[in-house]
């Protein structure tokens, strides 16, 4: 029943996130994560709800990519582009909770600039009926420009790495010096972030529920730092796992709607200003370490599939099929199982970066 109803898989890990928020809000000064999580949550049900008809009377339909796996040439037509409907409500609930603190207009700004980059993409793709929209160099350019002008807006307003740039927190008191190293690594891990979200947006629900779940580890290792933590930012946090959450009302299994390049460029993106805002880059590495994975599937399916070429032009494969969630779907797991299972491992990830942050 797990694996066919996805409504039940989703309210479950509503419920476990709903739970997080809770005993942190009960048990941690300070944290107020639980009403912007169900307020972003609630309201984004409602605007999916109300936009889906409207994505698909504009007929803004997926194309399914040939070569993928065949069971998903059924969902072509899915309305696609989700992510313009819930983005902006976690951005907006998101910046509510504490309006006077200045990162978070800095948050919001490159979050809607990689839906926008995003929406682009996805709007290039539906009008010459391709899985392809911009050229990667194109969308490469875009995604880097709105990053650079994101750290350069953080640099000027000194908030990078909670106000001390010039080294990345690790566990056990341990610290990373990079000094100016850490702006170059900045622009890496927007480009490497949005893009490895982008690629695990492949399954109803997948990139949605991991994100739900990551976005709301960020806010719970926010908090569960010293000096009062961050409540601005883990506030935030919690919006945009909300929204997300809210997305799965109608994102689940079977998905009625996408959120396509518009929401996943944009989830990757708030990740990594949080992140760098926060000096959370090693929480979010370890947090997010299905879509890191994911990400590393394809580079390493590419790497082996050309390192192996023999002279009739084919190499081999080190997967059934990249990103990892179709090697096991292709293994003879159902869509809904792959979900689940990177769902729970997404936890499990999520509390062993409590366990070790920094």
């Amino acid at each position: 029943m797990l694996l066919d109803d996805g409504r039940i898989s989703a309210s479950l890990l509503a419920l476990i996130l709903l739970l997080a928020t809770l005993a942190s809000d009960g048990l941690v000064p300070n944290s107020s994560l639980t009403i912007p999580l169900v307020a972003a949550a609630l309201v984004s049900a409602g605007v999916a709800r109300w936009g889906v008809p409207r994505l698909r009377a504009l007929k803004l339909g997926q194309v399914i990519r040939s070569e993928g796996p065949q069971g998903h040439q059924s969902k072509a037509g899915t309305p696609t582009m989700g992510g313009l409907l819930v983005v902006p409500v976690g951005v907006l609930v998101g910046g509510l909770t504490s309006p006077g603190d200045p990162r978070l207009l800095a948050v919001a700004a490159v979050t809607l600039a990689f839906l926008a980059i995003g929406a682009i993409d996805d709007w290039r793709s539906l009008t010459k009926r391709t899985n392809t929209g911009l050229s990667p160099r194109g969308k490469l350019l875009l995604q880097a420009g709105a990053a650079l002008l994101f750290l350069l807006w953080a640099g000027l307003g000194g908030w990078m790495g909670g106000g001390d740039p010039a080294a990345i927190s690790l566990p056990f008191g341990w610290l990373l010096p990079l000094g100016l190293l850490i702006w170059p690594l900045g622009l890496f891990v927007f480009m490497a972030e949005s893009n490895a979200t982008n690629l695990t947006d492949g399954l109803d629900g997948l990139a949605g529920g991991c994100g739900a779940v990551v976005f709301t580890g960020m806010a719970l290792q926010l908090m569960l730092r010293g000096h009062g933590g961050d409540p601005s930012l883990a506030a935030f946090c919690a919006a945009m796992a909300g929204c997300w959450l809210g997305f799965l009302s109608q994102n689940r299994y079977p998905a009625r709607v996408f959120m396509g390049d518009t929401g996943s460029l944009a989830m990757g993106a708030a990740l990594t200003a949080v992140a760098l805002l926060s000096d959370s880059l090693w929480p979010l590495l370890l947090m997010g370490g299905v879509f890191l994975a994911e990400s590393i599937s394809v580079i390493l399916q590419v790497w082996v599939y050309k390192a192996t070429k023999d002279e009739t032009g084919k190499g081999r494969r080190l997967f059934r099929m990249a990103p990892l969630h179709h090697h096991f779907e292709l293994g003879g797991t159902p869509e809904q199982g792959v979900v689940l299972g990177l769902w729970g491992a997404s936890l499990g990830l999520v509390v062993l970066g409590l366990v070790l942050r920094p």
